[in-house]
């Protein structure tokens, strides 16, 4: 019989599935903003260019040419910005509630679950850094970097007697590689692991702040890390181990928290997943009837066993397999023999928060969200 913990580990390793499809949509939002931005100030930037004599060229003489680009460039970044502000503000939201009906789903009895205040946590997320930088800071300086860089290009360009079209073609990249070895494709990188970042930042930041106003019935934090090729040494080796819910001190080991699961580094995949209390510790802090045999069994406060992401996603229905890697590779997974590692590259689908809490309509209404 699977108990409560075992539940909420399995659920936890399904939702990093959705967050990183749900990243997958904001990204595809993002580039978006940046693309149409990018029509209008490469036609300033090719209309500054033709107005340079490259035997009188000067660097000042550039500079007052390039204003109405650099002008484009910043209002670009900062439409960015504010796209990915209402969003995470929606996800917020989104995943405030699911993190409390998770709890509530997993617990075989009537305990309470304190909820979280949006507004508190929301200002936690704004103000915690993520990778030591905070969000609205880090998109400034992208701006600034693809500027400065846009600069650079095209003085070293004059200065060694390029084309104006050899320029261009080195910012924007070329056809036959869909521009993806220009210059300006950088910035489309940079904005996808910022966005992927800052997911996992503020569904870390819910974790956090749901697991510090549920002491009574939390005893430990797993670490619980996307095990595949993809992951990294600092998140494989903490897979599984145990953490203090208040103090995040290692349990039964040495390996330190650092920033935890979510933002231990950047696109950290990793989660948390709440430990519950058995049935004993939990009737010593709340009002709760005597359990019936399969309820104690269910809550018996044990650590549930070691489950990857590789080893979850094989013991899916069918159609899951298919919701997260598509058909063709379900199968291969299903009958062919195949590993996960072996379909590393391809982003998956899109998932849209309304898409999300649809697919938890059940679970919510149990909580009376």
């Amino acid at each position: 019989m699977a108990t409560a913990n075992d539940l909420l580990q399995s659920e936890a390793i399904r939702h990093s599935v959705e967050l990183h499809q749900y990243s997958n949509s904001i990204v595809h939002k993002m580039i978006a903003v940046l693309n149409r931005s990018d029509s209008r100030l490469f036609s300033a930037l090719i209309d500054a260019l033709s107005r340079i004599d490259p035997d009188s060229f000067t660097v000042e003489r550039l500079q007052d040419l390039l204003a109405s680009v650099r002008q484009l460039n910043a209002a670009a970044f900062k439409e960015v910005q504010k796209e990915l502000t209402d969003e995470l503000a929606d996800f917020l939201v989104f995943e405030a509630d699911y993190q409390r009906a998770m709890l509530v789903s997993a617990i075989p009895v009537q305990v309470p679950v304190a909820a979280v205040s949006i507004a508190q946590v929301r200002a936690a997320a704004v103000s915690r850094p993520f990778q030591g930088v905070l969000l609205r800071e880090v998109l400034s300086e992208l701006d600034e970097t693809r500027a400065r860089l846009v600069r650079r290009t095209i003085a070293q360009g004059f200065t060694e007697g390029k084309s104006i079209d050899a320029i261009v073609r080195e910012l924007r990249g070329t056809r036959a590689k869909g521009y993806a070895d220009g210059l300006f494709n950088r910035a489309r990188r940079d904005v996808e692991a910022i966005v992927r970042t800052a997911v996992s930042h503020y569904a870390k930041t819910v974790r956090q702040e749901m697991a510090d106003n549920n002491q009574d019935l939390i005893k430990a934090l797993r670490w619980v890390s996307t095990l595949d090729s993809r992951t990294s040494a600092f998140c494989r080796i903490r897979d599984g181990r145990l953490y203090d819910p208040k103090t995040f001190k290692p349990i039964d080991h040495d390996l330190p928290w650092g920033g935890g699961p979510g933002a231990a580094h950047w696109n950290c995949r990793s989660v948390s997943v709440p430990v519950l209390k058995s049935w004993k510790e939990l009737g010593s802090v709340v009002d709760i009837p005597e359990f019936k045999p399969a309820t104690r069994a269910s809550m018996d406060g044990q650590v549930p066993a070691d489950l990857s992401y590789a080893d979850w996603i094989k013991q899916q229905p069918f159609a899951r397999q298919v919701e997260v890697l598509g058909e063709t590779r379900a199968r291969l997974l299903r009958d062919g023999g195949a590993d996960l590692g072996d379909f590393y590259g391809a982003k998956g689908r899109y998932l849209s928060l309304a898409e999300m809490r649809e697919r938890y309509a059940e679970m919510f209404k149990k909580a009376g969200l």
